[in-house]
């Protein structure tokens, strides 16, 4: 589905507040489909009044979306008392945390499509005339905007809310989930004994919320607020407050006024819209995976978007917040100061937002933070601009020999930024989980891990494990780690993913032996395997594809439609007409 500009003259609602809930349900003929309604709350008057789905992404799966349920009723009171009538609807979440170095984890990303195409068809059934989704976790996140893109209705996202940290009696540290993945780590590693593995375990994760430093929900919700497809600082509330209760009345309210307006996503999510948010992603040091979901949500969008387009902007704007998993505080501490928005407004006055940028608020994003006051003198999370804690992009794109397509790789700067080592070669995640808790990865290796992207995984496993072993292990400025997998947004050290082409369509990460030299340079922005090209040529002529993993199914499927990393990773780009 082709977004259509709403202001434009071809948009044939125009002039409607209900331009497809009255296909439904207007007229005699209808009288059936407005019977089905009477029994779930609808009186009459409600069938003059807009139609507004309330997209839960609730469930019992995992903390993220665990309070999701009472938030969509918020949302429902604020509709109905902006003049809207609103239905409640669930669609899937999955949990990463829950999952991640399993099978399980396979279907993470695949759910991000599923999510999508969910959400675009009981809103198309039901005639809803706009949305107001509720996202908590990252992949229904991405996936609620792609599929509000889609339907081209007006919508506003709304984030869950960020987690509170852990703690453990007479312990400073503020523990969160990366606390216990790293912990499994130092475990193997006999840092630390089974007791004080149980602690953190049972600890760090004390009620719902995302996870808490800036991975990748709390990045995606920053990057969704800095598209403006979010109310202001609905990306920095806690999971459990009165704010987050307030966010998710005001975005009912929010939708029935955009429709009276005639505002709609493709209003919003422009070109310039995603540069902004990109800036936003970069300057709070946010999750890889930011790189792959807005690169299908612009797809979604219609909106051209590259890889190049990170580098770009990467080389003009800086890392400034000080955020977990490779700086020091919480997205909850930052929330307690603010949230995102006075650093917006900071970029903004550096000339590196674009201030005119429509949003769901119906003002711009410059008169959106044309009054927002700066941080407290105080505070250390947020560094100024003149003072980066790096000066361009951590998200950095290389290319190369070993990454003809691209590849992604995630540089704050204290690992260093030139890496060159042996590569120690698995062909899955739990291959290389095994050796590195054995003690088989040591100073100067390359983890490569292969067959684990889009296609050949399938599903692009995030590697938070392997990566936070290492780290646990205390290898973590001493070894690398690359994969046409992704990570999440809890993973630092030296890695790069989102190989492209990947492994199993032959990509040259399939043509990798043991003990091959490869060189990862940051400021070149290269990924180069030390072979000559007729060896290339060599094992390339040898190579042969590996049996696809799945032959039925949801993974069988999206093995089969699924895109590059570097495209997105999405399933319905190949079924565009031209």
């Amino acid at each position: 589905m082709k977004p259509t500009k709403a202001n434009s003259s071809a948009s044939p609602y125009k002039n409607s507040v209900r331009p497809f809930s009255s296909i439904v349900l207007d007229g005699p003929d209808r009288a059936p489909s407005r019977a089905m309604l009477y029994p779930v709350g609808f009186k009459e008057e409600d069938f003059k009044k807009p139609l507004i789905g309330i997209v839960s992404t609730w469930s019992m799966v995992t903390p993220c979306n665990a309070h999701i349920d009472k938030l969509a009723l918020e949302a429902e009171a604020g509709t109905n008392k902006g003049g809207g009538k609103a239905i409640i609807f669930n669609t899937i979440t999955i949990s990463d945390g829950i999952s991640m170095g399993s099978e399980g984890m396979k279907y993470s990303l695949v759910s991000r499509e599923v999510i999508a195409d969910s959400i675009e068809t009981v809103a198309g059934c039901q005639g809803m005339d706009g949305l107001v989704a509720i996202g908590g976790c990252d992949k229904n996140m991405p996936a609620c905007l792609m599929a509000i893109a889609r339907l081209n209705r007006p919508s506003v996202f709304v984030y869950g809310g960020t987690i509170l940290p852990g703690c453990i009696t007479g312990d400073p540290r503020k523990l969160d989930v990366v606390s216990v993945f790293e912990a499994v780590g130092a475990h193997a590693n006999k840092k630390i004994g089974d007791d004080e593995l149980k602690k953190i375990e049972q600890c760090a994760i004390p009620g719902p919320g995302s996870c808490g430093g800036m991975y990748t929900a709390n990045t995606m919700a920053s990057a969704i607020e800095a598209l403006g497809m979010s109310l202001p600082n609905s990306s920095a509330q806690n999971a459990i407050s009165k704010a987050k209760k307030e966010d998710c009345q005001r975005a009912g309210a929010a939708v029935v006024d955009m429709i009276k307006k005639n505002i709609r996503p493709s209003d919003i999510l422009t070109r310039k819209a995603f540069e902004n948010s990109i800036t936003v992603v970069i300057a709070l040091g946010g999750s890889t995976n930011a790189v792959l979901h807005l690169l299908a949500m612009a797809d979604a969008a219609g909106v051209k978007l590259h890889l190049d387009d990170f580098t770009k902007i990467g080389k003009r704007v800086p890392v400034i917040a000080d955020l977990k998993p490779s700086g020091k505080y919480l997205m909850s501490e930052l929330v307690a100061i603010g949230g995102i928005q006075p650093m917006m407004k900071m970029l903004l006055d550096a000339g590196l937002l674009h201030g005119d940028c429509l949003t769901v608020t119906g003002k711009t994003m410059a008169e959106n933070l044309a009054d927002v006051k700066p941080y407290p003198a105080f505070q250390k999370i947020i560094q100024p601009i003149a003072q980066p804690i790096k000066k361009d992009s951590h998200l950095v794109i290389l290319y190369g020999n070993l990454a003809p397509g691209g590849a992604v790789a995630k540089i704050s700067g204290k690992e260093g930024l030139h890496f060159e080592g042996k590569a120690k070669v698995f062909n899955s995640e739990e291959l290389a989980m095994q050796s590195i808790l054995k003690g088989g990865i040591v100073k100067g290796d390359i983890v490569v891990i292969r067959y684990e992207g889009p296609k050949g995984g399938p599903g692009m496993r995030e590697m938070l494990g392997p990566t936070s072993a290492i780290m646990g292990k205390g290898l973590g400025k001493e070894v690398a780690l690359i994969t046409d997998g992704r990570f999440s947004g809890g993973t630092h050290g030296f890695v790069a993913g989102h190989i492209t082409p990947e492994a199993s369509v032959g990509g040259p990460l399939a043509l990798v032996k043991n003990g091959d030299k490869i060189v990862i340079d940051a400021e070149s922005r290269q990924i180069t395997l030390q072979i000559s090209a007729k060896e290339m040529a060599v094992r390339r002529k040898a190579w042969k594809p590996m049996k696809p993993r799945y032959t039925r199914g949801v993974l069988a499927k999206y093995a089969h439609l699924v895109t590059s990393a570097s495209l997105g990773a999405v399933t319905d780009s190949n079924l565009k007409l031209s």
